[in-house]
């Protein structure tokens, strides 16, 4: 029996000691970027990252590549004194998660199983964020999109905005609220309930102050929102229903959430047709502005692959 044991606590120690041994290869540097590392570990992580994202093998080299621009991103923003706090890395990784209709930690346990740490993609927003806030600053002035472009635009593909009307929406969120990790059975009774409202639904007025009063909810303050600021879903929402009803319930991380359309009247100016336009007009000047500063970046840099 102790020789049984005393085989099984070798065996042990040799599998323990195996894993030990595989964190410290795959921390292998393989690129400097201005003294800062890039890990084999960083590498094979990224291609993980990638190939889960995209479904398709991406090559070392442009993952290398992207590694090193976001260790040149990370360092100018740094330069100009522009520190990305945690507090926004992890909205940034929660709105991530909250648009594929998961939570935070299980988007992590998600990236998980796929054998991604959280840290990867973390490290990417972090980039990023420093990014558009410093090629923001630094171009400002070029970056302002004038109305006669726009106009342009809109001429050149033909499209006639006299008829492109929009819409400026006075929403009132109503939340019926969820405690963190509770069972399914509570979740679906509150959305039974917040269908009940729905039905019951006449008019902001008399609807807001009856939701008032129910249990657990919460009626939040005014919103007005032009069609310009809103997505064409969500739009196609609003316009399907009428003026003092309310949008069918979703799940939120804070419990089952509707909207009250309380008025809705035409906006020419805030058109949908237009507010595209002038976001494709920037975000290829964004772009453009973006691709030289950072090809610049690199031409300074001191990188050394080993």
């Amino acid at each position: 029996m102790q020789a049984r044991c005393l085989a099984l606590a070798l065996a042990l120690g040799a599998l323990v000691a195996g894993a030990l041994a595989v964190p410290a290869a795959a921390q292998q540097v393989a690129v400097i970027v201005n003294g800062a590392p890039i890990t084999t570990y960083d590498i094979e992580q990224r291609i993980r990252f990638a190939k889960l994202a995209s479904h398709k093998e991406p090559s070392r080299q442009d993952v290398i590549q992207e590694l090193i621009d976001e260790k040149l991103k990370v360092q100018v923003g740094k330069k100009y004194k522009l520190e990305v706090e945690d507090a926004q890395v992890d909205n940034a990784y929660g709105n991530m998660a909250q648009r594929m209709h998961l939570s935070p930690a299980q988007l992590t346990e998600a990236l998980l199983r796929q054998g991604i740490d959280a840290q990867t993609l973390k490290a990417k927003i972090r980039a990023d964020i420093a990014w558009q806030q410093i090629v923001r600053g630094k171009f400002q002035t070029s970056l302002q999109i004038r109305e006669k472009d726009v106009f342009d635009k809109l001429q050149a593909e033909k499209k006639d905005d006299k008829n492109d009307v929009g819409y400026e929406y006075q929403l009132r969120p109503i939340l019926f609220l969820i405690a963190p990790g509770a069972s399914q059975l509570i979740v679906d009774g509150r959305k039974r309930e917040a269908e009940q409202l729905r039905v019951r639904f006449e008019n902001c007025d008399a609807g807001l102050a009856f939701a008032r009063a129910l249990r657990d909810v919460a009626v939040r303050d005014l919103i007005v929102k032009s069609s310009a600021d809103l997505g064409a879903e969500f739009r196609k929402i609003l316009d399907g229903i009428e003026v003092g009803k309310l949008t069918s319930p979703e799940s939120t991380q804070q419990g089952i959430q509707m909207f009250a359309l309380c008025a809705k009247k035409a906006n020419k100016l805030d058109s949908a047709n237009t507010k595209e336009v002038r976001d494709k007009l920037f975000a290829a000047e964004f772009q453009a502005k973006s691709t030289r500063y950072l090809a610049e970046l690199r031409r300074q840099a001191m990188i050394e692959v080993k």
